[in-house]
Order: C-alpha cells, then structure tokens, then sequence
C-alpha cells in the first residue's frame, strides 16, 4: 500500500517535471520560428534595398526625376518678313498654349491613393466650365478633352497674356494647378490684313508656313526650339534643382522684300476698283517692277483675303458660303490664296506684239517707219481660216510703228510670216517663256508654285499658229514672264531674273546676307530697245493706248485684249495693259491683267489702260520721279474752302456763297456751325456743296457713289450734284476712271476725283 502510494507520488512528479519541460521547449520553439522569420524578413529586406539601390537605381531615379522635373519647350520665333521701306508685313509676337494632363485632375480619397470618382468627375467638370469660359470654347468639347484618358490634350493656342492672367488668377483662386500646363508660344500676325495676301501667303497654328512665301521660305524664317529642364512642386512652383539645364532656341531669320507697301496698296486699291466696276469674272492682278533690278515693287492680286483670318474670305456672302459644299470650298479657299501672277496662264492678246516686234527689228526684218510695208485688209486669210483686224474697214498700208499704234493683227501675221517660226522660238526662249522665272529662289526651301508658259511644239507649228502666236493668242504665258520680258526692253535689252526679296537678316548674330539682282542675259540691242521705246509712247501719245497717259509724264505702252478660246468652257476675255516709264529713263513697268471683263469697255484700252494711268499718277510721284509739270490739274480752276466752324450758320453761309459755292445746311440761322463738309482748306471747283452741321442738328446724310465712266463731264457733275457730291477733274472728253468705286457708300459734300480723256476705237 505504502509502495503504491510511492509509486503514484514519483509519478505525479514525473508529470509535472515533464510539463515543465514541454513548456520550457514550447517557448524556445516559437522564440527560435520568431527569430528564423525576422532574420528572413531582413534578409528579404536587405535584398531589396538592394536590388532597388543597385539593379533598378538608375531607372528609379531617372523615374523620380520624371515626376519632379518640368521639361518645357520655349519656342522659336519665326522670322519677321518686311517691306523694302521696313514696315513689318509679317510678324510674330509671344502668346502661350494652355495643355492639360487629363489623368492629374484627380481627387484621392482621404488616407488611401485610390480616386474618389464621385469628386473626380466634379474637378473635371468645374475645369472644363472654367475652360470654356475664358476661352470661349464648347462645354461639352471641352469636357470630352478633360474627362479623356490621354496625358497630354491641348486646350488652348496662341492665347493671349491678358487671358493666360485670367486663367492663372483662376487656378490661385480655385487651388486647381496639376495637370494644367501653361507654354509659351508664339501667334503670327499680318499687321496689315489683306495687302499682298496672295504673295506672303500664312502660317499653321504651328507657326509653320502653308502658303505663298510663308511656305517657300519656311526654313529660313523658322527657327529651332529651345528647351528648359527645372523642377517644381505639386503646385507647379519651381524648386531649386542643381541638374537643371536650359538650351536657348535659336529664332528665325528675318526678310526683307523688294515690296513697297505703299506702292501695293495703290495697286490693290485699283486693281479692285477696276474688277467691280468691270465686272471681272476671275478677278484680276497687277505687277510693278523695276526693269533695271528686276525688283518686284507691287504684286496684287483680286479678290484677296485676310492673312489673319485666311479660312474666311470677306467677299462671299456668309449664306452662300454655308450652302457650299466643303469641297466646293476648299476649291474656292486654294483659288483665293492662289498668286495669279505666277500659279495661272493666260493669252496675253496684243500685249505680246511688243515681243513680236523686237524680234523682227533685232533680225532686221522689218524697220520701224517704212511705209507701206504692211496691208491690212481687215483680215488675213491663212489656210482658209479668216483672222480678222479690230478694225475690220482695213488699216491699209502701214509701218511698223503704225501697226503697234493701232495694234493691227493683219500686220503682225504678215510680220511673224517673214521671222518664221524657229527664229521666233529662239528668242521666246531667249526672253523666258519657257522656263519659270525663279524670282523666289533664295534658298532651296520648297516650290512656290510658279508655273512656266504653255507652247506648241515647235514642229507643231503650222501657219495658222505661227499667225496667231505672232499677235499675242493661242499660247499661255504667266504674268510675271510677261512683265519680266517686257522689262528686257524697258532695260537695254538686257533680261533681269526677278527679285522678290533683298536682304536675310541672322536675327541671333545681326548678320545680314544680301541679295544680288541677278543679269540673265543680253536678248536684243539698246538699238532695237530704244526704237521699241519710241513706238510704244507713240501708242500712248496717239494709239490705242492713250487712256495711259499720265499728265507729266512721258509714258511707252501696249494694250492687249485676247478672245477666248470658244473650245474651252473655261476660258474667258482677258483685258490687259504694259506700260514703260518714263519712257527716256525707265523706272517702272506696270502690268494689268483683268479677267473676264463684262460690258462693252472690255478691251485692253478702254478696262486696263485707265488703270494704269490711276497707279502711276500716284507711284510716279511717291518715287519722286521728275514730272515736266507740277500741277496736273491747272487748267481746272479751285478755290480753298474756307473755315466756318464756330460762326452762326448766317455768318457761314454768307462766306461760302461768296466763294462761289452752295450751302446745304442742318440747323437754324442763329445756331452755332460744329461741323462742315467737306473740311476747311479743301480745294472745290465754282459751284461745289458744302455741308454744314450744328451740335443739335448733326445728322450725316451718306449717298451711294454713281458709276461715272463714259460720261461727258457736264454729265458727270450733275449725276454727283444730284447726290449732294462735288467733282475734281482733270482731263477732257469722257470720264475714264473715278478714284472711289462706284456703288461705295459716302458722306454728302465728299468729293469724287475723275479723269477724262478722249475716246479711243481699238
């Protein structure tokens, strides 16, 4: 019993000693997994930063330098393009494009990086709305570019510092800036709108050039983009970065043109004048040049249209436009921006007998007064076909110089008949037909789009060709070759490549590269030039060509009218005249070309040679040109109205009646005059309107201009009194040109210049 007690007792301390060792092994156990597990989870770690620091170190930083950099790129600016007299015709000037990353405008939820899209949507919308607004753009657009998944929408182009103010005050106010990006940039403006549209031509919302020069010289007038690499805060504040880096652009050349802004705006403003008043179907266009350089001083071309606004042209009616098609307005856009003078052909009629009559005189063909060595019957009968005269009772018996003054095609056949057919090639080659003219090629930047004359094939020349190409029809020539041969006479006989552009200018160094007039070659004799001088300013003096004339001024010229070709739907009459002056030292050639004149003054004389008498009786004096007269309008005698403002309107009307005008007056006899038209110091003619206001009757009466042309000057006078419109004349017999357009609305007591002349039979 006593054992058994034992035994039990030894056992329960066998129990509990073994008890105490399971637990003491227990806590060991997991002690020793803890520490196993904790060495592990070092080892993990130690590897990490490891393979972070060593294997991905580069690629993290160069990510981490993503996240903290800004890279912006700073624009170049485009060259300045600038007339002869240094007025900028093209010019850019600093704006900034507005940029977003759409996958920045996000709102987190509060201690996780997960989006809140409820809030999300809300920022995005409260930016679009905000965009739209000083913007002026479409919500709904605007939110669809904000709401996209892309990182990088543009917003906003060439805006300027006024709204990106707007923009900035904006995001301070609203605490809004990741993700907006604000860049410079820079915006092309054309000062002067629509001069010389069709030759400078416009740029992309890219600042790259599109058209015109803007396009052939894109590489000398663009430049390189700089770039500045810095670093900023979640707020877009630059922070202190010691690798920022910063390569400057480098700006385009600027360049300088043969073009005078001025004498373009003459030519412009006639041209036009001439194209409504003709009704010309296809416009029309002018060139100016110097012969001596070959400057190119106007270059115009009409209907034109804004350069800052180019996809809009001012002349169509807003409904018209919207019922086109959108080809049928991209045909009409590229017609419009088109530069005539050089991107289209025409028949140059008449205008090319001056050619015609070189070569003759050159090869001694033919002398310039031999009498009777033309006749003219009133046609000429070649292999059947029967080529009439303008003039179809017959010239009879002519020279040379009487062939050019009535411009008689008889004459000319009979002339191109004894030159032959390749002696004529040769110097149409030898005066530029048959290549283009170059005249824009100061670098090999890009075609201008010039285009060359359209000739048959020398062995395709029969006798009916070789008559009609000897007066000026059935071949096509550009503009600018016409002038450029025309002004090989005017020079010597010595053919000048033309010049559009005079000097580029380094805009970084101030380097200035100058562009040499270019001598082609010697096509006729200062002999035969000087006589061709002559007989052309007999074409002016007593020809066809007496609508040139300029009073002061000694002018050479020739009128053209070619009629269309009846197998072609497309072709039209075209109107044109040359002109050479002064004619004993040539300074200028003036070119116009109307295209399908309506009407019955259609011709070369009685549509184009008034216009070139209006351009030159303005640039002749603007160049300070000798006159052997100066004042062209001294047979008319003017008396200088003077100053009643501020006198009662007796007193004012009194003193106007006494100078031999009539008063028209708003007001009573005691009110005090505030306004007279027209302005004191006015030179009027006896018997003109004067207009006079007061501050309580100040109500301005316009009228809407007659067409003058083909009246006599007592008929003139009385369809201008009619309107309370006053005259100033020069000339006599029947009005040719009026210098505003008929149909232009003006104020009462505004005076209409016209000029006269004696009518012409061509």
């Amino acid at each position: 019993m006593k054992n058994s007690k034992r035994t039990n007792v030894d056992k329960l301390k066998r129990n509990k000693n073994s008890s105490k060792v399971k637990k003491v092994f227990t806590v060991n156990d997991r002690l020793g997994r803890m520490l196993i597990v904790f060495f592990f989870i070092l080892i993990l770690l130690v590897f990490r930063i490891g393979w972070l620091q060593i294997v991905q170190g580069s690629e993290l930083k160069e990510s981490m330098y993503r996240q903290l950099t800004a890279s912006k790129t700073i624009s170049s600016k485009r060259g300045t393009i600038y007339d002869s007299t240094g007025k900028a015709l093209a010019r850019s000037a600093q704006v900034d494009t507005v940029s977003i990353d759409p996958t920045k405008i996000i709102v987190e939820k509060e201690k996780s990086d997960e989006i809140d899209e409820v809030k999300t949507k809300e920022l995005k919308e409260k930016v679009a709305k905000a965009f739209s607004d000083i913007f002026d753009l479409d919500y709904e657009e605007t939110l669809e570019k904000v709401s996209s998944t892309s990182t990088n929408v543009t917003i906003a182009r060439k805006v300027e510092s006024d709204v990106i103010e707007e923009l900035e005050t904006w995001m301070e106010q609203n605490e809004i800036y990741s993700g907006i990006n604000i860049d410079e940039d820079t915006k092309r403006y054309y000062p002067y709108d629509n001069l010389a549209s069709s030759l400078i031509g416009f740029c992309g919302t890219d600042n790259q050039g599109l058209w015109g020069l803007e396009l052939k010289w894109n590489d000398i007038l663009t430049g390189t983009p700089g770039k500045v690499t810095s670093a900023q805060d979640a707020v877009q504040d630059l922070i202190p970065y010691e690798d920022e880096t910063y390569i400057a652009p480098q700006n385009g050349n600027d360049i300088t043109l043969t073009i005078d802004a001025n004498i373009q705006a003459v030519a412009e403003k006639y041209l036009k004048q001439a194209c409504e008043e003709n009704n010309c179907k296809d416009g029309g266009n002018v060139i100016i040049m110097d012969p001596n350089t070959g400057d190119i001083l106007a270059m115009a071309t009409y209907p034109d249209y804004n350069l800052n606004n180019p996809f809009t042209l001012d002349y169509i009616p807003e409904d018209e436009w919207k019922d086109m098609s959108a080809e049928e307005q991209n045909t009409l856009l590229q017609q419009t921006w088109n530069n005539r003078a050089i991107t289209s052909t025409y028949e140059p009629g008449s205008v090319f007998k001056i050619i015609t009559a070189a070569v003759g005189l050159e090869e001694g063909a033919v002398d310039a007064d031999t009498a009777g060595v033309f006749n003219c019957k009133g046609h000429e009968i070649i292999s059947g076909v029967r080529i009439n005269c303008s003039d179809l009772s017959g010239h009879g018996k002519l020279s040379l110089r009487d062939a050019l003054k009535y411009s008689c095609n008889p004459a000319f056949i009979q002339l191109g008949q004894k030159i032959g057919a390749a002696t004529l090639y040769r110097y149409y080659d030898a005066f530029g037909f048959f290549n283009t003219t170059g005249f824009a090629d100061i670098g090999d930047s890009g075609s201008s789009g010039e285009r060359t004359g359209y000739f048959w094939d020398l062995n395709n020349v029969g006798s009916i060709e070789l008559a009609t190409m000897s007066f000026g029809q059935r071949f096509r020539v550009t503009p600018l070759q016409m002038i450029t041969a025309v002004s090989a006479i005017a020079n010597d006989g010595v053919l000048m490549q033309p010049r559009i552009a005079k000097e580029i200018t380094n805009t970084d160094t101030g380097a200035v590269t100058t562009i040499e007039p270019v001598k082609v070659r010697q096509v006729v004799s200062k002999e035969t030039s000087d006589i061709l001088l002559d007989m052309l300013e007999t074409v002016v003096d007593s020809g066809t060509g007496r609508y040139a004339q300029v009073k002061g001024y000694s002018i050479a010229g020739k009128t053209g009218t070619s009629e269309p070709d009846y197998t072609s739907e497309d072709d039209v009459y075209v109107a044109s005249f040359v002109a050479i002056a002064p004619v004993e030292s040539p300074e200028l050639v003036v070119l116009v070309t109307l295209y399908g004149p309506e009407g019955e003054n259609r011709s070369g004389s009685s549509a184009a040679a008034p216009v070139v008498s209006q351009i030159l009786s303005e640039v002749l004096p603007y160049l300070e040109v000798p006159s052997d007269t100066t004042d062209s309008n001294s047979s008319v005698e003017t008396i200088t109205l003077s100053n009643v403002k501020n006198k009662t309107v007796a007193e004012a009307k009194k003193i106007i009646e006494n100078q031999g005008f009539e008063c028209v007056i708003s007001g009573n006899n005691d009110d005090i005059v505030s306004e007279q038209m027209p302005v004191a110091g006015t030179a009027l003619i006896e018997g003109s309107i004067v207009k006079l206001y007061t501050e309580d009757n100040d109500t301005r009466v316009s009228q809407t201009v007659p067409s003058l042309r083909g009246m006599s000057l007592s008929e003139a006078k009385a369809a201008l009194k009619n309107k309370n419109l006053n005259i100033k004349y020069s000339g006599s017999g029947k009005v040719t040109s009026q210098d505003i357009t008929a149909g232009t609305s003006v104020e009462e007591g505004t005076v209409i210049e016209v000029v006269l002349q004696q009518e012409i039979t061509e």
